[in-house]
């Protein structure tokens, strides 16, 4: 199957989000899940990056590596299965050490993970998690932005201005309203970046999204934390799928500026979001 030129990528600059994963239970039981959801196949069982136990298995579409599965440690203090964001950074070092000075934690030290790169796991001054990534072993995801594939990835915070102070310091962002000045959007831009469709209602700079907690996006959960968003062709008949797979519609489909969304979760209670785009004006 051929892609646009725009949705396929071999590189990424730094400050950009780069990768997604979700670490599971019982892998096996994901990979069945997001196999039949979304056409992936996968490459694997690969070894999980550095001492830890378990599969690591690389989703692919048309070829092209999209995400990753894996095993989640079965040890005290491991975080819960959930998708997790890598952004691309030129030293993982030197990104660790710029988000403890604004007020973050590093969680787990750098390690070679594929096909992300080096990485660290870091939280952001309000606890959310994501990992800082190194194109030293890989490069991250090769298609994007296209039905099945990732789309974007979304902080959802208790602490809005803190936020747009942290990830201005550590990766350059520059926050802009979205969608009306009652809007809850936050775009975050990061100047000279071109990515996304050229026909999509939002900046082509822009390289993830914030939302307060509450309200729909959050699926329910009241702290801090990063979502990952899937594009699909039609997000009521993604929701239909999703259930008759043993997942669970979080949030039925509802409309955002210029997107129809739905809040999804998969059988081990994994939560993500789909959407597609809609005729909607975002400047309405």
């Amino acid at each position: 199957m051929s892609y646009p030129a725009w949705s396929m990528r071999e590189t990424y600059p730094a400050g950009v989000p780069c990768w997604v994963e979700t670490l599971q239970p019982d892998v096996q039981a994901a990979l069945d899940f997001y196999g039949a959801l979304f056409g992936w196949q996968f490459d694997g069982p690969g070894r999980m990056p550095g001492a830890a136990e378990g599969d690591y298995f690389v989703a692919r579409l048309g070829g092209r590596a999209v995400a990753g599965i894996g095993s989640l440690a079965d040890r005290p203090g491991a975080p819960e299965p959930a998708w997790t964001t890598h952004i691309r950074v030129d030293s993982v070092d030197e990104a660790a050490e710029k988000a403890t000075e604004a007020g973050g934690t590093v969680h787990d030290r750098a390690l070679d993970e594929h096909p992300a790169g080096r990485v660290a796991l870091v939280a952001d001054q309000a606890g959310a998690r994501f990992c800082v990534s190194e194109a030293s072993a890989g490069k991250g995801a090769q298609l994007i932005n296209t039905p099945r594939a990732w789309d974007m990835s979304s902080l959802r915070t208790t602490d809005l201005e803190g936020s747009n102070r942290f990830y201005g310091s550590v990766f350059g962002w520059q926050p802009e309203a979205f969608g009306g000045s009652d809007s809850r959007i936050t775009l975050w831009r990061l100047p000279g970046y071109a990515g996304g469709q050229p026909q999509q209602p939002a900046p082509r700079d822009v390289v993830a999204v914030m939302t307060p907690v509450g309200g729909p996006s959050s699926a329910g959960r009241p702290d801090a934390h990063w979502s990952v968003d899937f594009y699909c062709e039609d997000v009521a008949a993604t929701a239909d799928l999703a259930a008759r797979l043993g997942g669970t519609v979080i949030v039925s489909p509802y409309d955002n500026p210029g997107f129809r969304n739905a809040v999804l979760a998969d059988p081990q209670g994994v939560a993500f979001s789909v959407s597609q785009q809609s005729d909607e004006d975002p400047d309405s």
